[in-house]
């Protein structure tokens, strides 16, 4: 992780030497070939596309593995968890691939262009459900069964047991999975390169095209040359920096669980 900062923070020093850290926030546009380097933009983009993913596959995620851990039979569970890994073994240019050829027409249809901020939102659930899920369930399934006794003693409902008992138990677990799901949404490239239309503005609907730091990138960088390739550095040091964050998100929740 060090040296990968170390490289990022060499690429990326020519231009905020030159330019400043100012001149990403403040600058009109996205133009490198004008000297313009806003990534202010792409920054909303990346935001929008996941936290939109995670508001919508949190939930979901974590009701299946709550159907899959105490209500469905066990050849539906087991099922179940292998259809969910298997979701999460598809590689991103399938699901993206999947998004333009299926998703898009349908939004079309809706809103045009069809290549929008909701296309990004949904195709980016559907790659880190399982992400979620599959945490939930294994942070369910360590819950002590004193636990589900004690509740089950006192007269407590399905409901009551789930909401009062397990879900409290499982929050720092369950807190885990979300970090990990919003770095996964966060570093995803291809599916949303595919699916988000890629122009450089911020959104003021969910239907509208955008792009992200991470589809930024992979756009620009075979051609980039001097301080617009310098500039593309400066987004990965920007996402490196996020995930580092949430990184250490992560070893904090697992040492407030110690």
């Amino acid at each position: 992780m060090v040296l990968i900062l170390g490289f990022l923070l060499r690429e990326a020093l020519p231009i905020l030497q030159s330019v400043g850290i100012k001149a990403f926030l403040t600058d009109k546009t996205w133009s490198p070939s004008q000297q313009s380097y806003n990534l202010v933009p792409m920054i909303w983009g990346t935001l929008f596309t996941a936290t939109g993913a995670v508001l919508l596959a949190t939930p979901l995620g974590i009701i299946s593995a709550l159907f899959c851990q105490y209500y469905a039979p066990k050849a539906i569970a087991s099922g179940y968890r292998r259809l969910i890994e298997l979701l999460a073994g598809i590689p991103s240019v399938v699901y993206g691939f999947w998004g333009l050829v299926v998703l898009v027409p349908l939004i079309n249809q809706l809103h045009p262009p069809g290549t929008s901020l909701l296309a990004g939102i949904l195709i980016l659930t559907l790659m880190i459900l399982p992400t979620i899920a599959l945490v939930a369930d294994a942070t369910f399934a360590e819950v002590p069964q004193a636990y589900l006794l004690g509740a089950a003693a006192m007269g407590l409902s399905s409901w009551g047991t789930i909401w009062q008992i397990i879900l409290p138990a499982s929050k720092s677990g369950l807190f885990t999975g979300m970090i990990l799901e919003i770095g996964r949404a966060i570093g995803e490239t291809m599916a949303v390169l595919m699916v988000c239309g890629n122009v450089v503005q911020t959104p003021d609907s969910i239907f509208a095209p955008v792009r992200t730091l991470t589809a930024n990138i992979a756009l620009e960088m075979a051609y980039a040359l001097d301080n617009h390739r310098s500039a593309l550095f400066v987004s990965g040091l920007l996402l490196l920096s996020v995930i580092i964050l949430l990184a250490i998100a992560a070893e904090l929740v697992k040492w407030d669980r110690v």
